[in-house]
């Protein structure tokens, strides 16, 4: 784990640069174990993101507006938004060494601090009152899960259990022998890890690497021991002088790891310019998508939900369907008992007759209590409503099929989605369509854009990522002559090649369909059929959602799907 007592320390000092003084103008839970503040400082509003994630538990400044991803308030959401909104952050603090991070807040309610403790699978976040009784906190812990400490409301705040390693300052060359020769035929670092407090794994295999030019060294291969304690305290006095050199260590396009000291150990690394970019950089290719499931989770249960309403509907819809030679046959019945009602004896439960000589006979059930007319009556009124749902059931129906064939596209829109914008626009979807209810209070959608590209021959390719951008492109950005794509048969991305009346080169139109086969939901096949026509040929379903066609004139190119 890369957030050691260094990294608490280097983001210790950007966030008393950055939000000391700072007001909190909102809060919120980012995901279940995750909180996010926005404060204005100088002139600024920054967003700092803390969560307790038992994997990715972290802390840094996010580069860009942070979104809820929690549907419903819990209790320290209600208690950070009484005691901690609209207050003014005062400290920012580590205590000597620890993974531990406190940000005190003044506040008309109640001065409290924000307790954030990232420390792996036991990680934390605590709200703790002026008086050190804790308020609520992000995990709960009984009695029954730790026997040092309880986290739980209205008991006293106790910190981390003290530890018995060496406290960083008081190393010497005579303690750091001592801790090699304890395990000699270990790696040095893990000798450093095992014996002196707040040092992480990447921290110690720096030290060895920077002493002996091997970060995997073992305990007994070291000859002298004054370079390892010289490449120490070179360390220490970086952090003591608060001379941060915050990097990101990369092989390829992958981050391996980040410090807030250049790693020297890694083939190649790069200096950034904060060591939350640093922080978030990494996170954000650990995380991914996942990132967002809270966020999501929410739409996709309405989509479950809605489609599970319609597919019970629309089977319904089928068991109901009747066809014309039914309708007509009700009729027919009614008329024949008309036409033998002379020959019906008092009590008769069956009829066969027909219009027409040499014709099958029908064969006509009768209710014996009642006279011919009024049999006669209840197979009219039978056909009247039969006849009324021959013509309405198949609107019912086809209405049906269409919001099924809408909700795949959201469901596509949402699986794909990869930022805050275009998961919102899902969820305003949703509610537009009555599949989800509003919460009060809450914010009109931030509209993503459509993806804007060039081809390799220079023409314009616009992508829609989800059906309000579908419909946009194709209908209000796209001119007649302009090619439209589409994944066949599967929901995803409209794709438009702004054609501006030449030929489009067969590289564009390649890598057009590219893109409509990565943004749909074929995206993890090995090849995909894309469909391609001008746009004049591409028409709204009436009745239908945003972005759902018709099209006509197509062509089919097969390609492998590959994004932007």
């Amino acid at each position: 784990m890369y957030f050691d007592a260094f990294t608490i320390a280097a983001l210790a000092d950007e966030l008393k640069e950055k939000l000391a003084g700072g007001r909190v103008q909102k809060v919120l839970l980012h995901d279940e174990l995750s909180v996010g503040l926005e404060v204005y400082a100088h002139r600024e509003r920054r967003y700092l993101l803390a969560s307790a994630h038992p994997q990715y538990a972290r802390i840094h400044l996010a580069s860009e507006k942070l979104r809820r991803g929690v549907e419903k308030p819990t209790p320290l959401l209600l208690l950070l938004r009484k005691y901690v909104r609209g207050g003014r952050i005062t400290s920012i603090d580590q205590p000597p060494w620890e993974r531990i991070l406190r940000i005190g807040f003044e506040h008309p309610q109640g001065n409290t601090a924000l307790v954030i403790e990232v420390m792996g699978r036991y990680s934390n976040i605590v709200l703790v009152s002026a008086r050190g009784l804790i308020l609520e906190s992000i995990k709960r812990i009984g009695p029954g899960m730790s026997r040092y400490r309880t986290i739980l409301p209205q008991r006293l705040y106790v910190p981390p259990p003290p530890s018995k390693k060496l406290d960083p300052a008081d190393v010497t060359e005579l303690r750091l022998r001592k801790l090699l020769a304890a395990h000699p035929e270990e790696p040095v670092w893990l000798s450093l890890v095992r014996g002196i407090f707040g040092i992480s794994p990447l921290l110690a295999r720096e030290v060895a690497y920077r002493a002996t030019g091997n970060a995997e060294i073992l305990a007994s291969q070291v000859g002298r021991i004054s370079p390892l304690l010289d490449a120490f305290q070179e360390m220490l006095m970086m952090a003591w002088d608060h001379r941060w050199q915050p990097t990101l260590a990369r092989e390829g396009d992958r981050i391996l790891a980040f410090a807030p000291y250049p790693l020297t150990q890694y083939g190649h690394w790069e200096e950034m310019e904060s060591i939350s970019l640093a922080v978030e950089a990494y996170f954000q290719q650990m995380v991914g998508r996942d990132a967002y499931a809270a966020a999501k989770r929410g739409a996709r249960k309405a989509i479950a939900e809605a489609r599970g309403r319609l597919e019970r509907k629309r089977e319904a819809l089928r068991r109901s369907l009747v066809s014309r030679k039914e309708v007509e046959e009700l009729r027919r019945k009614g008329e024949l008992i008309l036409a033998y009602a002379h020959r019906l004896k008092p009590g008769q439960r069956r009829l066969r007759a027909s219009f027409e000589p040499g014709k099958p006979p029908l064969t006509i059930e009768l209710d014996p209590r009642l006279s011919p007319v009024e049999n006669a009556k209840v197979y009219f009124e039978r056909y009247e409503k039969a006849k009324g749902a021959a013509q309405e059931v198949p609107i019912q129906l086809r209405k049906a099929e269409l919001e099924l064939a809408y909700l795949d596209q959201l469901e596509t829109d949402l699986e794909l989605a990869s930022n805050w914008p275009e998961i919102e626009e899902v969820k305003e979807a949703l509610i537009e369509a009555g599949y989800l209810q509003r919460e009060r209070k809450q914010p009109g959608p931030m509209r993503s854009k459509p993806l804007s590209l060039h081809s390799p021959d220079g023409f314009t390719i616009l992508v829609g990522r989800s059906s309000h951008q579908n419909d946009e492109i194709t209908f209000q950005k796209a001119s007649p002559d302009d090619l439209w794509l589409h994944a066949k048969g599967v929901p995803g991305a409209h794709v438009i090649i702004k054609s501006g009346g030449q030929e489009v080169p067969q590289s564009t139109l390649h890598r057009a369909a590219e893109l409509a086969a990565y943004y749909s939901k074929a995206r993890k096949a090995a090849r995909v059929a894309v469909d391609y026509t001008k746009r004049r040929y591409v028409h709204r379903i009436k009745g239908a959602g945003p972005g759902l066609v018709t099209y006509r004139n197509e062509k089919t190119i097969y390609v492998e799907p590959r994004g932007d």
